[in-house]
C-alpha cells in the first residue's frame, strides 16, 4: 500500500507543466462515472474549479473512468481533495487500476488518504522499469471514505504524460511563460 505525495496546501499541479517536463491529458480521454447527482457529474471534476465537485450516488466502489483512444503514456494522476469542506465524503481508500478496457485491468495503485487537504499526487511509474505506464484506460476506484460516508466528493483529477525531447535538437527547456509562449511552430 503506497502512501501519496502529497504537495503543501495551495500548491497546484499545473506548476508541473511550467516547468516543460509534463503535459496535462485529460481533455483527450473519455470520462464516465459508475453514478453521480444531477449537476454534481465529469463536468464538475474537470473544471478546474476548486470549488465545484463530483458527487457520486449510489453504492461503493464509486468508480471514474477515463479512456484513451489510443494507447497513451501517462506519468501521473493528481487528485484534488478537501477534508475540511467535505468531511464525510472525502475518499479515505483509493485504488488506481489500468488496462486495455474494463475486462482486464489491474490495480496498480492503493492509497490510504488521512484528511486530505491539497492536491495528492499519484506516481504511476512500472515499479521493475521506473518508466511511465502506457495504457488505453485508467479506473479510479474509491473504496471507502472518511467517518464510514457512502457517497463521495471528487473536487478535481488532472492526468499528466510526460513531455518528450524534441527529435529536431536539444534545446534548453522553456520554463519562462516569455518563451513558453513561442516554443512551438505552427
Amino acid at each position: 500500500m503506497a502512501t501519496p505525495s502529497k504537495t503543501p496546501p495551495g500548491a497546484d499541479p499545473k506548476q508541473l507543466e511550467r516547468t516543460g517536463t509534463v503535459r496535462e491529458i485529460g481533455s483527450q480521454a473519455v470520462w464516465s462515472l459508475s453514478s453521480c447527482k444531477p449537476g454534481f457529474g465529469v463536468d464538475q471534476l474537470r473544471d478546474d474549479n476548486l470549488e465545484t465537485y463530483w458527487q457520486s450516488d449510489g453504492s461503493q466502489p464509486h468508480l471514474v473512468n477515463i479512456q484513451f483512444r489510443r494507447r497513451t503514456t501517462v506519468k501521473m494522476l493528481c487528485i484534488y481533495a478537501d477534508y475540511k469542506s467535505d468531511e464525510s465524503y472525502t475518499p479515505s481508500k483509493i485504488s488506481v487500476r489500468v488496462g486495455n478496457n474494463f475486462h482486464n485491468l489491474q490495480e496498480v495503485r492503493q492509497l490510504e488518504m488521512v484528511e486530505p487537504s491539497g492536491w495528492i499526487h499519484i506516481s504511476l511509474l512500472n515499479q521493475r522499469t521506473n518508466e511511465p505506464i502506457s495504457t488505453f484506460m485508467i479506473q479510479i476506484a474509491v473504496l471507502a471514505n472518511h467517518q464510514n460516508g457512502r457517497d463521495t466528493h471528487m473536487r478535481q483529477i488532472k492526468v499528466y504524460t510526460p513531455v518528450e525531447e524534441s527529435s529536431i535538437g536539444k534545446f534548453p527547456r522553456c520554463t519562462t511563460v516569455d518563451f513558453m509562449m513561442y516554443r512551438t511552430i505552427r
